[in-house]
């Protein structure tokens, strides 16, 4: 084994002594050609398109992997959810009809209570005093208008 690895060693200690002479003796008088630039744009230009294409074929991939999950996102609805501490959050969600208050914090999920008739409609926006007023400045209701004849 030993023997292996220092003929390698000599090998690559050698080849670029013997390259050297071979390139001397091969070709003395021709002459220095300089670098092809266009040539030399054109493939690296080539070179960062194909790396951007591989890039977007790879992101492509994923998108189409992870609807691919089987999973039907339409039967949970996350009605609303309030931050209760830095980590710690309750959210009222509805699966199946029923809603679900879960609390959450980062070590566990639990359910806090079962409601038998939902308690907030999952389409309707907040209805607060602040939504509201954002709601005017902004120009736009996100719910549907209420009139006042």
């Amino acid at each position: 084994m030993w023997s292996r690895l220092t003929a390698a060693l000599a090998l690559l200690v050698i080849n670029p002594v013997v390259a050297q002479e071979t390139a001397k003796t091969a070709a003395p008088d021709s002459p220095v050609r300089a670098p092809d630039t266009l040539g030399t744009i054109l493939s690296l230009g080539l070179g960062l398109v194909a790396v951007v294409a591989v890039i977007y074929g790879c992101a492509w991939i994923i998108r189409r992997m992870n609807g691919m999950t089987g999973m039907n996102n339409n039967a949970i609805k996350v009605v609303s959810v309030m931050a209760i501490g830095a980590r710690e959050r309750i959210a009222l969600i509805e699966v199946g009809g029923q809603q679900i208050l879960l609390g959450i914090t980062p070590s566990a999920i639990r359910t806090l209570h079962v409601f038998d008739e939902p308690v907030v409609e999952a389409g309707s926006a907040g209805s607060g005093d602040f939504a509201r007023r954002l709601q005017g400045m902004i120009g736009k209701s996100w719910t549907s208008p209420t009139r006042n004849d």
